[in-house]
């Protein structure tokens, strides 16, 4: 197959890019025209045709969609403003999708995120899956996860319009290389220490390589075409224990203050009460103080990726230590490499995580 990867050198779509690769295709990587990619390595390799193209206008769209055979839709923005977030996730996705229906080309895998799910509305154990509900009013979230809504709806919307083969794809935390860190554990408390929100809740996590390695699989297999699939990998660490691998991997470690989690629900539910009633709701409280916001991120939830197993033959290869271990090594290699040798910097980002960016 030809599949085009837009949000290429990102955190997660360098390695949809590596995966594709892998597994025989060939990739039209899309990365912004300011992109430095040098360290990715990808010049001169028959199988990554790199094209600059800024996905914020229309112009030459539907040259860059031309001739695949599916798109794998990984750009997003996470960085600025709603507006600045809309047009880097939402007006892209429109552009991207008009030149795939001028280009007459169908297949699409949309990545989304765990994000637009209304963990506010579930209770604490219940089992988040694909049927869970999406947050119809997500005002009271942040930018990212309004966006990321009207991103999966414009995904639908091509599917019925145009005959679109859409999947959506929706990763839980991604964590690798320079992105072991996720706000859903708490909030950090200047160097090396943490409060740490609701040690015992599930952490859904899935590690990088394991994520690309299902969505390249979702773009090749025809059953996947109308489905949604969660990403998340085999036995999910409780945030204390993930905490605790973390530490297991990297000098100085990070200590943690426990916050349980019916502690901090009722902070935050007395925050938003304050804020209601002295001040109109005017006030900017810390994401970790909004309802909203904390239950999407520290809720106590069950959590299974059963779907994506059994309809895509999938199984994430590498579990949790082994993967920390992998990211926390590339990391020391990193820190000693010669300045002749370049090593991959993530500067771009484009996962579920708390880094703030465009790609």
């Amino acid at each position: 197959m030809k599949l085009l990867v837009t949000g290429a050198s990102g955190f997660l779509g360098k390695h949809i890019v590596a995966q594709a690769v892998q597994r025989g295709h060939d990739v039209r990587a899309q990365v912004r025209p300011a992109s430095d990619i040098k360290a990715l390595r990808w010049e001169g390799q028959p199988d990554i045709e790199i094209v600059r193209a800024d996905l914020r206008s229309k112009e030459r769209l539907t040259e860059l969609v031309q001739g695949v055979d599916a798109v794998i839709s990984n750009a997003a923005c996470k960085a600025g403003d709603f507006y600045t977030q809309f047009a880097g996730t939402v007006i892209t996705t429109e552009n991207l999708l008009h030149a795939m229906a001028q280009a007459d080309v169908q297949r699409l895998v949309a990545v989304s995120t765990f994000s637009v799910y209304d963990c506010l509305k579930m209770s604490d154990r219940e089992l988040l899956d694909e049927e869970s509900p999406l947050d119809d009013d997500p005002v009271d979230r942040d930018e990212y996860a309004q966006t990321k809504l009207v991103q999966e709806e414009l995904a639908h919307e091509f599917a019925k319009e145009h005959e679109g083969h859409v999947t959506i794809v929706r990763p839980g935390v991604i964590y690798g290389k320079d992105n072991l860190w996720t706000a859903r554990l708490g909030m950090e408390l200047g160097t090396n220490r943490c409060l740490l929100v609701g040690p015992r809740t599930v952490l859904p996590i899935t590690y990088v390589e394991n994520c690309a390695q299902a969505i390249v699989l979702a773009a090749e297999k025809e059953q996947a075409v109308g489905q949604t699939y969660n990403i998340i990998d085999d036995d999910l660490p409780t945030h204390r224990q993930y905490l605790s691998a973390l530490n297991r991997h990297q000098e100085p470690r990070m200590k943690s203050l426990p916050m349980p989690w019916l502690v901090m629900r009722f902070l935050a539910s007395l925050a938003l009460g304050v804020n209601k009633l002295f001040l109109s709701r005017r006030a900017k409280v810390p994401s970790i103080l909004r309802p909203a916001a904390l239950h999407a991120r520290a809720k106590p939830l069950k959590y299974t990726n059963r779907l994506v197993k059994e309809s895509l033959s999938w199984s994430p290869h590498y579990g949790m230590e082994e993967a920390i271990a992998r990211s926390a090594e590339d990391i020391n290699h990193a820190a000693l490499a010669p300045e002749s040798d370049p090593v991959q910097d993530d500067t771009e980002h484009d996962t579920d995580q708390e880094v703030r960016t465009c790609v």
